[in-house]
């Protein structure tokens, strides 16, 4: 089938079946697939609205044209949320991954330049002084000896480029806003993931299952947020060895106090790097309060606490030992020295 004939499926609010959008991708990714079908199929898939299954097979075929990286043995996470939730935020989970590694998980971030908000997790790293064009070789060496890498992911997802410049034009949030965590091509056994569908979270989670994450939990937070939020109650879904546990929960139930979306608000990629800063030198508030909660989640999620309560305050002695801001400063000093090496 040519991709027309699957626009013209899934405009007619017709569900693709694995199959069916394993060979839709292949056409995408395509070197001869044209910008105005690419556009069509994904906005089409968006009215829509994507099924377990077509994530599912589009993650495993962006994967399988991914760059490979040759990490250490171990256990890896990512905490890469889905974007696209508008709530003009500032990059909590980026901040976030600094905690997890402070508190000793072994980070595998992935990333991208800001899509459909005013600074992505890339924007971000680069006002912070850290380099997006790092190799594979440098990666794994970061990963190995930090227990943190970026993996920025027009490097490690070459074949992205056409489609990229689609989605910029596209400007709202697209399938690959949900399959985007999903292709992060160092094999992980943990993960936390944030969507902004509420009622997609049991789905979510299941592709994770399907994608063969041992452990995982998905959050649809407060206020429409793809992270969890301060400002009410967020739903959850905990995915433990195939088993699928939904529950909810607030920032007062792990001894939190709650605050609006309002008081988290970021800026600019300049702005948002020094909100970072701030929480990772100790900075108490919402931005602190909101990190934390998510390192807990996390934290909850890779084994490394028995209660989110108990990771929550694993993620605060990450800030405040100085551990979370000397992961950050190893990664900027380790840039550094990638750049030096190139200029002599």
């Amino acid at each position: 089938m040519e991709l027309r004939e699957y626009i013209q499926k899934v405009e007619a609010n017709i569900h693709l079946t694995y199959e069916e959008m394993k060979a839709a991708a292949e056409l995408l990714f395509h070197e001869e697939a044209v910008d105005l079908e690419i556009k069509e199929f994904l906005i089409a898939l968006s009215e829509k609205g994507e099924t377990a299954l077509e994530i599912a097979a589009l993650a495993s075929v962006m994967r399988s044209f991914a760059s490979r990286i040759d990490v250490p043995d171990g256990s890896f996470m990512d905490n890469c949320g889905t974007g696209g939730d508008g709530s003009d935020s500032f990059n909590i989970s980026t901040t976030t991954a600094f905690v997890l590694a402070g508190a000793g998980a072994h980070v595998a971030k992935h990333g991208n330049r800001k899509i459909s908000s005013a600074a992505g997790s890339s924007d971000v790293l680069e006002a912070l002084g850290i380099r997006l064009d790092f190799s594979p070789e440098e990666m794994t060496e970061l990963l190995d000896r930090e227990g943190i890498t970026f993996l920025y992911a027009p490097n490690v997802h070459p074949k992205m480029k056409k489609i990229g410049a689609v989605r910029q034009k596209i400007g709202k949030r697209t399938i690959f806003n949900l399959v985007g965590p999903l292709t992060n091509p160092v094999q992980l056994s943990t993960q936390f993931a944030g969507i902004s569908k509420i009622d997609f979270t049991m789905e979510y989670a299941t592709v994770l299952h399907m994608l063969g994450r041992e452990r995982a939990i998905v959050v649809s937070g407060a206020g429409g947020m793809d992270e969890a939020s301060l400002s009410g109650q967020n739903s959850f879904v905990l995915l433990d060895r195939g088993d699928l546990i939904p529950f909810t929960l607030t920032a007062e139930d792990v001894g939190l106090t709650s605050a609006p979306l309002s008081a988290i608000r970021g800026g600019d990629a300049q702005e948002n790097a020094e909100i970072l800063r701030s929480v990772l030198r100790g900075k108490r508030g919402p931005h602190f309060d909101t990190v934390v909660f998510n390192g807990g989640i996390g934290l909850f999620a890779n084994g490394q606490a028995e209660t989110i309560e108990e990771g929550v305050q694993t993620a605060i002695d990450s800030i405040l030992s100085g551990r979370a801001l000397q992961k950050l400063e190893a990664v900027i000093a380790f840039s550094a020295k990638v750049a030096q090496k190139e200029i002599v």
